[in-house]
């Protein structure tokens, strides 16, 4: 694969979609095609999906059936969009990825780590990112901002130890997987981030 595979991950009110499109515009300007995407959904089969994800009326979905899925979506994505980009030369961004099913699933719901683990070398055990930024932000600051943005979907109606398990397994990951992972305070400013961001992908270039 000749693309670049960046996944942004974080909790809720961490400001993955203003700096996603930073970090799209400093990508084109080096002249390299890149598309964004997010997950669940990145197709119209996913975004189906990600409707029944989110729904608030949904509060019966079994966290087995969501974790499920999740993978799911993700497959249809791979599949139908991320894999075929990455081997036209272009560069992907794409809003959460299989951390975030570690983290929302595992950490936050208490699912079996290695159930998922079982999935993603199903799904995809040969398509991994090749850098992930982690938006660290504590955890009543994000939810702060994120009542400000619109209204809470179905999995930002849960409780704040919820998120805390979330932030905590994200930040897990990044000890893990150290090598891809750049975590950034998503704290400052906007242009301290972006900043921040900048320096942590010009390796990729």
């Amino acid at each position: 694969m000749n693309g670049k595979f960046i996944t942004i991950e974080g909790g809720e009110g961490v400001g993955k979609s203003s700096n996603i499109a930073h970090i799209k515009c400093v990508i084109e300007k080096r002249g390299i095609p890149v598309i964004v995407t997010r997950e669940p959904g990145g197709t119209l089969i996913g975004e189906k999906i990600r409707t029944l994800l989110i729904d608030p009326e949904n509060l019966n979905l079994h966290a087995n059936t969501e974790l499920l899925l999740m993978f799911a979506a993700r497959t249809q994505h791979l599949e139908e969009k991320i894999i075929p980009h990455l081997n036209k030369g272009s560069w992907v961004i794409c809003d959460r990825f299989t951390d975030a099913t570690y983290a929302y699933q595992g950490g936050g719901r208490g699912l079996d780590m290695h159930k998922i683990s079982i999935l993603e070398q199903w799904v995809h055990a040969n398509i991994q990112p090749d850098m992930t930024l982690l938006l660290d932000l504590d955890v009543a600051t994000g939810l702060s901002r994120a009542k400000k943005r619109s209204a809470a979907d179905r999995f930002e109606q849960e409780n704040i130890e919820f998120f805390n398990k979330v932030r905590n397994t994200y930040l897990s990951l990044a000890q893990q997987h150290s090598q891809r992972y750049r975590i950034i305070d998503a704290s400052p400013q906007m242009g301290d981030v972006q900043k921040s961001i900048e320096h942590a992908i010009e390796g990729l270039f």
